[in-house]
């Protein structure tokens, strides 16, 4: 069977994008993030009341994970440190560490991949403007947590608020608990270590990855067991709706490309000019045998120059008495 080139185009349209295509991608994200930051601006009591609300109702269905976990990182330093440096840094590191790999080795799956961190990023930060939660490390402390990374930030460059380094605490949004998408980019990054990563240890990191990324941001008093798992339903919801942002995507570069593109001018077409109509040849007909005509000359059949006859038997001589057919028996012709 013949091969097609059916999908040449999109896999040509996904190797052809370049970082100043992506810079302004991340730097929308960047903007809504701030503007979520702003919005939330004035809303610690909701936050909070949010907050207690999700712990009474994990207490109800016996979730509560985080005070176990919160007690164990704040008693043990040898897990409470590196637990603070993985959730300060490694989504900085991890998540584009992926989208590099992706872009420079499986260029066809990039956009598509892409599409679905980015989708699942605008959903979560709609979450965090529609529903600010307080994390429990800022709850009073009559709740019993302990922000492990204001207790350990002499190790590291963080200071008392989230994962901002020291001093820059105030362009984060500290109420952004819910969902948690430290959780959703791991899972993200699971998902395309296990799919494309074809070796048994890339196997075991996606796996691991994730898991161990749920029980930090628990451990450190950052975000609620549902905040996790809410996390992991964004990436769910934005996998569902990454085809049809392609899709729109797709209507409407099409959209713009016919509308800014110039249209080449048509070039006139020149007029053509009428052909005169040809006189009709008759031809003669196979069995009779036509006289050729030449210099007002006429030639007899089988002659093949005019006064042939002339120039062989002289001057008025008879066709039928030619010397060559006499024989050597007949009689003269009588002068």
């Amino acid at each position: 069977m013949p091969r097609t080139d059916s999908a040449r185009p999109d896999t040509t349209a996904l190797t052809r994008l370049r970082w100043w295509t992506e810079l302004p991608l991340i730097l929308l994200v960047y903007a809504c993030y701030s503007a979520g930051r702003l919005l939330v601006r004035g809303n610690e009591s909701t936050a909070v009341d949010h907050g207690l609300a999700i712990l009474r109702f994990e207490k109800s269905l016996w979730l509560n994970a985080e005070h176990p976990l919160n007690r164990l990182f704040t008693r043990e330093p040898w897990i409470g440190i590196p637990a603070d440096f993985w959730y300060a840094s490694l989504h900085y590191l991890v998540t584009p560490a992926i989208l590099i790999w992706l872009f420079r080795s499986h260029a066809v799956r990039y956009r598509a991949a892409r599409t679905w961190l980015m989708t699942s990023t605008f959903i979560g930060l709609i979450g965090f403007t529609l529903l600010p939660t307080c994390p429990p490390r800022l709850l009073a402390a009559g709740h019993g947590f302990v922000d492990t990374m204001a207790q350990y930030s002499s190790y590291g460059w963080w200071g008392g608020q989230a994962s901002a380094p020291r001093g820059l605490g105030g362009m984060t949004n500290q109420y952004a608990a819910m969902p948690s998408l430290h959780v959703g980019w791991s899972l993200w990054c699971g998902v395309m270590l296990w799919r494309f990563g074809g070796t048994r240890t890339t196997k075991v990191l996606a796996v691991a990855y994730p898991l161990i990324t749920t029980i930090v941001v628990m451990g450190t008093a950052n975000h609620y067991f549902l905040d996790a798992a809410a996390g992991a339903a964004v990436m769910g919801l934005g996998l569902l709706l990454a085809p049809l942002v392609i899709r729109n995507a797709n209507r409407a570069r099409v959209w713009i490309t016919a509308r800014v593109a110039p249209v080449p001018p048509v070039a006139p077409v020149a007029p053509v000019a009428p052909v005169a109509p040809v006189a009709p040849v008759e031809t003669p007909s196979r069995g009779a045998e036509a006289s050729i005509v030449s210099g007002e000359c006429q030639t007899a059949p089988r002659e093949r120059i005019p006064r042939q006859r002339e120039s062989d038997f002289g001057p008025g001589a008879e066709p039928g008495a030619a010397p060559a057919d006499a024989g050597d028996g007949a009689a003269a012709a009588a002068r």
